[in-house]
C-alpha cells in the first residue's frame, strides 16, 4: 500500500472525505452516483468528483474497475478497506513513523501513556 499521511483530516480534503464516506456506504459506485448524492448538500462539478476519485485511486485508497456503458467506458469505484480498516492503517503508519524517527523515546512514551490509561 502507498504511504498515507497520519492525520485523517490532513490526509483528505473535506470533499474527499465526503466522497469516501459515500463510497464506504455504497461499496461499489459510479462517479455520477456520488455526484448526485453530494450535489444535494454542496455546490460541485461532476468533473471535480471524477478528479478526486482519480486521486484517491492514485493514493491507493479506492480501487476501480472499468465497465462498458452506453457511450463508452466508465469506472466503478470501491473502497480498498472499510472505514475502520483505513483509519487503523493510518494510525499504524503514523505510529511506525514515530518509532522509526524517535526509537526508544517513542516506545517509552507509548508504554507510559497507555499504562496510565488502563
Amino acid at each position: 500500500m502507498k504511504q498515507q499521511v497520519a492525520d485523517f483530516n490532513a490526509l483528505l480534503s473535506p470533499l474527499e472525505q465526503d466522497i469516501l464516506n459515500v463510497v464506504w456506504q455504497k461499496k461499489t459506485i459510479r462517479v455520477r452516483e456520488i455526484y448526485d448524492k453530494l450535489k444535494q448538500k454542496r455546490k460541485l462539478a461532476l468533473s471535480s468528483v471524477a478528479v478526486l476519485l482519480d486521486r484517491l485511486h492514485a493514493r491507493d485508497i479506492v480501487d476501480r474497475k472499468m465497465e462498458t456503458a452506453r457511450g463508452g467506458i466508465r469506472y466503478v469505484y470501491f473502497p480498498k478497506q472499510d472505514k475502520e480498516g483505513f483509519e487503523k492503517s493510518v494510525v499504524e503508519q503514523a505510529v511506525n513513523r514515530l518509532i522509526e524517527k524517535f526509537g526508544k523515546v517513542a516506545v517509552a512514551y507509548f508504554d507510559e501513556r497507555f499504562r496510565h490509561d488502563k
